[in-house]
């Protein structure tokens, strides 16, 4: 593969099959150079649209079988499978081989889109024919972008080869960096993006971050390296955008544009006429369309214990002989070939995690009556007692465990948080009472490909693989 020397279109037919690792893509026959990519802001801006069609497409950020969402997912303790694919049952069951499929497609998903937004920017830097406003915008989407697919990799893997060019002479070998190093690099590509981005949504279009989503990541970000204060900080700000996020009842969350959405994708990626989301027709249960998934009965006992609006907005039942069946129905839509108005976009980062971060960001410095009143948000809208009124005098440690329990209700279903909480509050032992599961600590990161490693004698392969 050279240089990227081709119209962006190309570049993305070119990688659009997930199965190919992003060092390997062919150029093709017909060459047109970068500077006719970027000869004014139109195509430059279509090029930035194509990234964010491929996020649907893409296996990692997609919301289908090979996405983190789902088997990040399937790996914790939230769902049952209900399926004998191989793949899927090495995920659920916590034994995962290098040869895995899906994580080959999770894996080279994500450095395709890290690829093409490598490719942006290096044409937004060799183009003298964009506008400032427009070469800001777009410069500080794709680093966002960039920042957003590097947090899920290394978190998944942990060191991984930090690419940020397009030389495959460079990209074929690359050793893997620190996850320290990383870290920091995300950081970099999100300060930056504070800086280039818009308040607003470009078009009133929440599938476009803005610079409360680079504020939104910075506080998740902070939150995982365990800088307390950063979180918090980051989180307040955009929790103060009053003007634009606001908690919604359960059935408005996950409407596209909605008021709670800090970034989200379109289904607009398909590029036909269906307009559903794939976490739509992969978790609302159908026996019909061998649905891979229910919620396992560990989770649904969590919510035995009082009434939650959550529970009768976000779970479904499907009753087959006397069998009752659970599945998530956060997304309503499992199916839609309409061709018409796309309802609903895939959620990647809303107001209620916000509060959740700072109410353990607070939580963590002891700063325990902000903690309970971040956390009293989440529960108000459930329905639930507040904690200001119930335990007022909680200790902290307490407190850390009902905001573990409050993310876990919250956030089921999406972007694998429950497994990565389960990593950062050290309880991943709780995986040993999963049916079949092999779990063992050296579990936390992901395999890296086997195809991978023997394409690139400079990668090793993590722990207890």
């Amino acid at each position: 593969m050279n240089t990227f020397k081709y119209t962006f279109l190309l570049f993305i037919l070119a990688i659009s099959s997930s199965c190919e690792d992003f060092v390997e893509v062919d150029l093709p026959d017909h060459k047109v150079t970068r500077e006719t990519v970027f000869n004014n802001d139109k195509i430059a801006r279509s090029a930035m649209t194509g990234i964010y069609n491929q996020l649907f497409n893409t296996s990692f950020a997609n919301g289908g079988n090979h996405s983190v969402t789902f088997l990040a997912g399937i790996s914790s303790d939230n769902f049952k499978l209900t399926t004998n694919n191989e793949d899927m049952r090495e995920f659920n069951q916590n034994n995962i081989t290098a040869l895995n499929n899906y994580n080959l497609e999770l894996w080279a998903g994500a450095y395709n889109v890290i690829y093409m937004t490598n490719s942006l920017l290096e044409g937004l830097e060799n183009s003298e024919s964009i506008s400032d406003e427009n070469r800001k915008s777009l410069e500080g989407e794709a680093k966002f972008v960039r920042a957003f697919t590097y947090f899920y990799l290394t978190n998944l893997y942990n060191e991984v080869p930090l690419i940020l060019g397009t030389d495959y002479r460079i990209n074929a070998t690359a050793s893997q960096n620190k996850q320290a190093d990383i870290i920091e690099k995300i950081i970099d590509d999100l300060l930056d993006a504070l800086d280039l981005l818009d308040e607003n949504y470009l078009e009133n279009n929440r599938a476009r971050p803005n610079k409360a989503a680079a504020n939104a990541l910075l506080a998740k970000v902070y939150l995982y390296v365990e800088d307390w204060e950063k979180a918090e900080n980051y989180s307040d700000k955009l929790i103060s955008q009053a003007s634009l996020y606001e908690l919604l009842g359960h059935e408005e969350v996950f409407l596209a544009n909605s008021r709670e959405a800090i970034w989200q994708i379109s289904p607009i990626g398909w590029g036909s006429t269906l307009t559903h989301t794939r976490e739509g027709s992969i978790f609302i249960y159908d026996p019909t369309m061998n649905t891979p998934v229910i919620l396992s009965k560990d989770f649904m006992e969590i919510w035995e214990t009082s009434p939650d609006l959550r529970y009768d907005k976000w779970i479904g039942e499907y009753t087959q002989e006397g069998v009752s069946s659970y599945y998530s129905y956060k997304y309503k839509i499992a199916f839609d070939f309409s061709g018409g108005e796309i309802e609903e976009y895939s959620m990647v980062m809303r107001l209620a995690e916000q509060y959740l971060i700072r109410a353990e960001a607070r939580a963590q410095q002891n700063k325990l009556q902000g903690a309970i009143a971040d956390l009293d948000m989440i529960k108000q809208r459930a329905g639930l007692p507040l904690l200001s009124v119930t335990q007022p005098s909680i200790s902290q440690q307490a407190l850390l465990k009902e905001i573990l329990l409050e993310r876990r209700k919250e956030l089921f279903a999406e972007w694998g948080h429950r497994w990565f909480d389960l990593q950062r509050f050290d309880q991943a032992s709780i995986l040993n009472d999963k049916p079949n599961t092999v779990w063992q600590p050296e579990h936390r990161w992901f395999p890296i490909p086997e195809n991978e490693i023997l394409k690139n004698p400079k990668l090793n392969q993590n722990d207890a693989y």
